[in-house]
């Protein structure tokens, strides 16, 4: 990590919806010229100026002009900040000369992508330099997937003092989550496809939940391409149209850190529907929905819910951890604000505070929040993000 930068942290798309909310955040907590010294930067500085009039930063908020299509624009604004945090997406598009600028020069990098082809390819790509380097490079800094992978470590500590071990098997399930989809999620989701469509070598990595441990397999892993009942929740489960990266994350995180969990670890991910009739109709509802979100209906990037909408939204999440005699422990991750924009843009802010303030011992690699922060992201979130980390008797 550099310590020789002008600025700590620069939000790069602060003029997009979710960038303007991390930005809006930073500036209620750390103004501008204090504790923490953070600039703006997006394509058009009259943009910039005009948002951060909008959010209330002070005016003395430093502004930064940087565009995806000028590598060199990209370069100078690397060249000013210890880290970078991202939300310009979908990051297959307009993500790669940034992510290398940052591996060049050794400065820390956070997004929200959950685009699991173009991580592995960044990872073969450029992890070896990264490690020389010195940069962190962090994705999924948001919804996806941090409370998914937060939660299957709380839990797994909870397994840890129940039963003296961690167990071979979580079960993350969504009990509840208010809120839209955001535009930049239904825009990678897409961007993704059509990467697959035009490749389709890619195919394997888009199916392997190992596609994010290079070099490294492990068990066979539920499908959850269908909906089930569970007998153990007794309710029907329908699959999460997340999952797709979540449980490629939490796996990386396991290899990263490695093997708490064993090199056996079984997770995934469905949506608790309820029982009976009821709920496998509720199951098969989901399981239609989810092909409508990244539809001609989804959400564009930059467009998103009202203030009162974000902050009316919620979720919460259940990981059970059972062992191999079949005992269970239990704990729930809720969030107080919509996923895709009220509680992602402060969980994102909160990794990039982490891992500069909590986590300079971290080496340069590519890394998810769960492995390089862990306990500290906890505490964070808790305190200062509106998450809350609870077991469930």
């Amino acid at each position: 990590m550099r310590s020789d930068a002008e600025f700590d942290l620069v939000v790069y798309g602060a003029t997009g919806f979710t960038g303007r909310l991390v930005a809006e955040y930073l500036a209620r907590w750390h103004g501008a010229g204090g504790d923490l010294k953070w600039a703006m930067a997006g394509r058009s500085l009259d943009k910039l100026a005009s948002v951060r009039d909008a959010i209330g930063a002070p005016a003395d908020t430093p502004l930064i002009v940087a565009d995806a299509g000028d590598p060199a624009s990209l370069k100078a604004m690397v060249d000013q900040t210890r880290s970078v945090l991202t939300t310009v997406g979908p990051y297959q598009l307009y993500g790669p000369e940034l992510l290398a600028a940052c591996v060049a020069t050794g400065t820390d990098y956070l997004d929200l992508c959950g685009e699991p082809v173009w991580m592995r390819q960044m990872i073969d790509k450029h992890e070896a330099a990264a490690k020389a380097s010195g940069a962190r490079i962090v994705f999924s800094c948001g919804f996806d997937s941090v409370p998914f992978e937060l939660g299957a470590f709380f839990v797994q500590e909870e397994a840890k003092r129940v039963f003296g071990a961690p167990v071979p098997r979580v079960k993350g399930r969504v009990r509840d989550m208010r809120g839209t989809l955001s535009g930049g999620t239904a825009a990678s989701g897409r961007a993704t496809f059509e990467a697959v469509a035009k490749d389709l070598s890619l195919v394997t990595i888009l199916n392997d939940p190992f596609a994010l441990t290079p070099g490294l397999s492990g068990p066979k892993q539920p499908k959850g391409n269908r909906a089930v009942y569970e007998e153990d929740l007794q309710s029907w489960t329908a699959p999460f149209m997340m999952a797709l990266i979540n449980t490629r994350n939490v796996h990386r995180s396991n290899m990263l850190m490695g093997f708490p969990y064993g090199r056996d670890f079984v997770y995934d991910e469905m949506v608790v529907t309820g029982p009976g009739e009821k709920g496998e109709a509720n199951a098969k509802r989901v399981m239609a929905a989810n092909s409508e979100k990244t539809g001609p209906n989804a959400p564009k990037p930059g467009e998103g819910p009202s203030k009162e909408e974000r902050e009316n939204g919620r979720y919460d999440l259940l990981y059970v951890a059972i062992a191999p005699d079949g005992r269970q422990v239990r704990a729930s991750v809720k969030g107080d604000r919509d996923p895709g924009y009220g509680s992602t843009s402060k969980m994102i802010a909160e990794c990039a505070i982490c891992l500069l303030r909590d986590t300079p011992e971290v080496p340069g690699g590519f890394w998810t929040p769960g492995a390089a922060m862990s306990q500290k992201l906890i505490k964070r979130l808790i305190d200062n993000a509106g998450l809350t980390f609870e077991v469930e008797k």
